[in-house]
C-alpha cells in the first residue's frame, strides 16, 4: 500500500510542479468563474469555453493559487474535461465528487458508499484517483473538490 500513496503522490506533486492549461482566455466568449475556499485560502479561477452548437468543451485555462492539492486538482480536471463533452464533464464531476465522498464516509463509518457508487460507475478517472488519498485528510478534501465545484458553477452559468 505505501508503493501506491507514493505513486499518488508523485502523481499529484508532478502535476503541481508541472502545470498545464495555465493562463485566461478572453471573455468572452469564455466563461470566467472563481471559487474560493475561506478555510485555507485556496483560489481557482476557471476560463472555460464550450462550442455551442455541439456542447462541447474546447478550451480550458485556469489561473489562481493554493496548496499542491488544490492546485493539482485542478490542473488534472482541466486537462480531463478538454475536447470532452458537457454531458460527459457532468458525469466526470458526479464521479469525482462521489470519490471523495464514498472513501470519506468509509472512513467517518457512515456507510459503505454504495449509495454513491453508481455516480462513478463506467467512467475512468486515471490520475485523478491519485486524489482518493486526501480523503485521509477530511479538511484537504475541500481542496480537491474546489476545482469541481468552480466547474459546475461555470457550465451552470454557461447554461450547457
Amino acid at each position: 500500500m505505501a508503493g501506491l500513496e507514493d505513486l499518488y503522490r508523485e502523481i499529484i506533486l508532478d502535476h503541481y510542479r508541472s502545470p498545464r492549461n495555465r493562463g485566461e482566455l478572453d471573455v468572452p466568449p469564455a466563461h470566467k468563474v472563481e471559487g474560493f475556499n475561506p478555510l485555507c485560502g485556496d483560489e481557482v479561477v476557471l476560463y472555460i469555453t464550450v462550442d455551442p452548437d455541439t456542447e462541447t468543451v474546447t478550451d480550458v485555462k485556469i489561473a489562481g493559487q493554493g496548496c499542491s492539492i488544490s492546485q493539482a486538482s485542478t490542473l488534472m480536471m482541466s486537462a480531463a474535461v478538454k475536447g470532452k463533452p458537457v454531458s460527459e464533464v457532468r458525469q466526470l464531476i458526479r464521479a469525482f465528487k462521489a470519490l471523495m465522498s464514498i472513501h470519506e464516509s468509509k472512513l467517518e463509518g457512515e456507510g459503505d458508499g454504495s449509495d454513491l457508487a453508481a455516480d462513478l460507475e463506467g467512467v475512468r478517472l486515471g490520475d485523478l484517483e491519485a486524489l482518493q488519498g486526501v480523503v485521509k485528510f477530511p479538511v484537504r478534501i475541500k481542496c480537491a473538490t474546489l476545482a469541481w465545484n468552480t466547474l459546475q458553477q461555470a457550465l451552470d452559468q454557461a447554461k450547457v
